[in-house]
């Protein structure tokens, strides 16, 4: 029974959590285009919002990066490049940790404002709730990770999270017996990012996935507004 959860979790779910993803993410786009934003409460205590959402988004921009540089990019290529497992390890806890706190101090400082503060709680979803708490939550456990991987400096078990990680991508067979023996706070880690993932298509979140590069060539455009009445 523990097998075929490990890899209901870890060798199904992942390809799951992405396709639910990738098409939940096209069809929320075409059917409900007005509604992929991140939504705003800026004139509701902006300052706290501000300092709050600036830490936040640093530092998980950083992770975000790190993550998909450090898990997808291929082994072959850090070794080609003399970079030992060990030491890649040891710039992940660091660079990762820094950034984990930053984030996670920008998510308390949001999550305080959401929930104490009576005008913006108003104007906040259910949605918006659960995802800045699962948010922090996996921040939390990123941050946890940091002192068990500081028990094994010499890169292997960080290597066993990108073979993983590119088995998934790769569709390869078995890759979730590759962390079957890792400690659970991974495990955790990994199923609440699958599970984040999952949701991202339902929430604010899909934001992410857009950037106004437009308005760097756009012209620009000045709406007026006509003093005499129609005729």
């Amino acid at each position: 029974m523990a097998d075929f959860l490990h890899h209901l979790l870890f060798g199904i779910y992942p390809y799951i959590a992405l396709a639910v993803l990738a098409v939940g993410s096209v069809i929320r786009y075409d059917r409900e285009p007005y509604s992929w934003r991140a939504g705003s409460s800026q004139l509701l205590r902006r300052k706290q919002l501000m300092i709050g959402s600036v830490l936040f988004h640093l530092g998980v921009l950083v992770i975000f990066l790190g993550h998909v540089g450090g898990l997808l990019t291929p082994i072959a290529i850090w070794d080609a490049l003399g970079v030992p497992h060990g030491a890649k390890q040891l710039l992940a806890m660091v660079a990762g940790g820094v950034a984990g706190a930053i984030a996670i101090i920008g998510a308390t400082l949001l999550i305080h404002r959401r929930f104490f503060d009576a005008r913006v709680r108003a104007a906040s979803s259910f949605s918006d709730n659960l995802v800045i708490l699962l948010l922090w939550v996996q921040l939390a456990l990123g941050l946890a990770t940091i002192p068990v991987s500081a028990q094994h400096l010499d890169g292997h078990e960080m290597v066993r999270f990108m073979e993983w990680a590119q088995g998934v991508f790769t569709f390869r067979a078995g890759a979730s017996d590759l962390i079957r023996n890792v400690a659970p706070v991974f495990k955790l880690h990994l199923f609440l990012g699958l599970t984040i993932l999952l949701i991202f298509p339902f929430t604010r979140l899909v934001h992410m996935l857009s950037a106004p590069v437009r308005y760097v060539w756009r012209s620009g455009y000045q709406v007026v507004r006509s003093r005499k009445l129609a005729s």
